[in-house]
Order: C-alpha cells, then sequence, then structure tokens
C-alpha cells in the first residue's frame, strides 16, 4: 500500500471514532505491509486523557511484538501527533511517522495544542502548572540502583 492508502486508512479510523462517541482521530502502526496495532482516541471512552489514537496504537503495537521499541515500524496518523504523542513516538522509536493533518487543522476542530508547544519551551518554574525541583537527599538512588543492574535493558 502507498502511504497514501494508509494515511486513508487512519482516516477512516478516526471517522469511526467520531461515530462511536471518540475523539476524531485514527493511529496504524504498520511494519512491512501489515498493521500491527490500530488505535483510536479512546480519552472520553476510558476517562484517560493519555488514551490518544498514537498512543493506544503504540501501546498495542510494543505488546504484540513483545518489546518497547517499534523498530521497523511506521506510524500513519490521521493527525499531526501532539506534544505527548509525539514524545511518545520518540520513546518508541518507529522509522517514521505520516500524519494526514496537520495541527492548524486540529485546532480549527478544537484541539489546539499551542499552548503545551509554548509551556514547553519554558523553565519549569515558569509554567502555567506550577513546577519546582526539590532536593531531597538520596533521590537519585534509584538511578544509582539502575546504573549497577548487570542485566539491565536499555531504552
Amino acid at each position: 500500500m502507498s502511504r497514501a492508502e494508509w494515511l486513508r486508512r487512519a482516516v477512516r479510523l478516526a471517522m469511526e471514532s467520531v461515530e462511536t462517541g471518540g475523539g476524531p482521530f485514527g493511529a496504524l502502526v504498520v511494519r512491512g505491509h501489515e498493521v500491527v496495532a490500530s488505535g483510536t482516541n479512546r480519552v472520553r471512552a476510558w476517562r484517560d486523557p493519555t488514551a490518544h489514537a498514537e498512543i493506544v496504537a503504540i501501546r498495542d503495537a510494543c505488546v504484540k511484538l513483545g518489546s518497547h521499541q517499534l523498530e521497523g515500524c511506521v506510524i500513519y496518523a490521521s493527525s499531526e501527533p501532539c506534544p505527548m504523542c509525539l514524545g511518545a513516538i520518540y520513546w518508541a522509536r518507529p522509522e517514521a511517522v505520516y500524519f494526514a493533518n496537520d495541527r492548524r487543522e486540529a485546532a480549527s476542530a478544537g484541539f489546539d495544542d499551542a499552548f503545551i508547544y509554548e509551556e514547553l519551551g519554558k523553565r519549569a518554574a515558569s509554567r502555567h502548572i506550577g513546577m519546582q525541583w526539590v532536593e531531597i537527599p538520596d533521590a537519585d538512588e534509584p538511578f544509582r540502583l539502575w546504573r549497577e543492574l548487570p542485566a539491565r535493558e536499555g531504552y
């Protein structure tokens, strides 16, 4: 299938999501010529603000592939991934991401992530939701233990 055909499938998923009470987003994780997993926006249905289409698809694909990374996979999304999904995508490490609508189209439908992009550029203490580093003794202990694990799996 061509990129456009995969993207049309992601858009169809987004339309089906709207028709069944979900948000207007759909995503596919594809390896080779096979759909490994698909996802739609389930935020309201699951009462989970992280249940975006890309994350739903990534979670399912990782379980099916038995890995926390999507080596050899491509993500096709009905819309440009939001900042949260973008972070998940980078952690999952697919080969590429293709999307059918950009963030301006999403914003015109009420899904505007500009505020979050702006917040990411600010220092933690200057963000809308207050964030502050607090120094406590031995806070780095989990990282020390992690570094000492002889058989740790890298991220």
